[in-house]
């Protein structure tokens, strides 16, 4: 079937589904401290999950990842990855997930099992003051949690946002904590999509901010780039850096991806103001020739992104319910 192109010419190759909007944490950059979540009768069902997943696969999606809120939220999430595992004889070639992976001890190797190909693991600072402050959770089950999706054989990479005045000084310790242990890292820069009025323009460690903080006890090397949002570099001649610059340094030209909430609302930008109600028009009945059309015209209509359009986005979808 055709791929899914916009009218920038920028071909579609990945797909971000969120399993739930709950989370067990409550990052200060994410959510309100008492977030109002939605009916649970609102949320994709699995078959409803599975069917929209093949819908993008047979229109050229190859990449899958799994966010939330927190995927181990979701009861269901073994079954869930199984079914969406088996669309690779449809053309997937890559399921992964976002996690805070404090739950996932228990649920690693089932889920490495079950068809995941790498976990993003949520990580903000090492101190473990720092981390209670940013996500007023402890840092020790996730700390087990990385544990264990290593010993699973799972393949790992860390995520940490970075904002001034919170975390900024853990950019190094985090960094050379990761670097000891062979887990590659993406810093993020601090974007606009938390609570309305709360994210400032002063609270954003540049790349630029960040590589010199680096820089001060490291080698850092610049490589090409490519479609991925991270800018990518090499530490000290053999350690993988990111840093996803969207703030400083928007990726918008290059961007393949789009996303699906919890309630199947299709959002071609992670800064759309509205998206297209995907689940709604499959719960009234429409096959799935109508729906690829109604996705084909979303992502044709996808615009240039937070470059053509600066600062926080007018919705009332936060961080969390967006799968990030």
């Amino acid at each position: 079937m055709s791929p899914l192109i916009d009218r920038h010419g920028r071909t579609k190759r990945k797909l971000r589904i969120s399993l739930t909007d709950r989370c067990n944490f409550r990052c200060t950059y994410c959510m309100p401290e008492h977030p109002d979540w939605l009916p649970r009768a609102s949320l994709l069902g699995r078959g409803e999950i599975v069917r929209l997943a093949g819908l993008f696969v047979d229109h050229g999606i190859d990449q899958i990842r799994l966010t939330g809120g927190e995927p181990l939220l979701r009861r269901d999430l073994s079954e869930c990855v199984r079914e969406i595992s088996a669309l690779r004889a449809r053309g997937l070639a890559r399921l992964s997930m976002t996690t805070n992976a404090s739950r996932i001890a228990p649920k690693a190797r089932e889920l490495v099992e079950a068809g995941i190909d790498d976990f993003n693991v949520s990580l903000d600072a090492i101190d473990p003051d720092t981390f209670r402050r940013l996500t007023r959770r402890e840092i020790a089950p996730v700390l087990d949690g990385i544990d264990a999706l290593v010993d699973a054989g799972a393949k790992v990479k860390l995520n940490a946002v970075v904002i001034r005045g919170d975390n900024e000084k853990d950019v190094v310790p985090l960094l050379e904590w990761a670097m000891a242990r062979g887990l590659p890292l993406r810093f993020i820069e601090y974007m606009p999509l938390d609570a309305p009025g709360h994210w400032k323009r002063d609270a954003v460690v540049s790349e630029a901010e960040m590589l010199a903080a680096i820089g001060e006890r490291h080698h850092v090397e610049s490589v090409p780039r490519s479609h991925d949002p991270a800018t990518p570099y090499v530490v000290d001649g053999r350690y993988p850096l990111g840093i996803i610059s969207t703030v400083s340094n928007p990726f918008c030209s290059t961007c393949d991806r789009l996303r699906i909430t919890a309630t199947g609302e299709l959002f071609t930008c992670l800064f759309s103001p509205i998206g297209t109600p995907l689940g709604a028009r499959l719960r009234e009945g429409l096959d799935d020739e109508a729906l690829a059309a109604q996705v084909a015209r979303a992502v044709w209509l996808k615009d240039a992104g937070y470059a053509s359009r600066p600062g926080p986005v007018d919705r009332p979808l936060t961080m969390h319910a967006m799968g990030g």
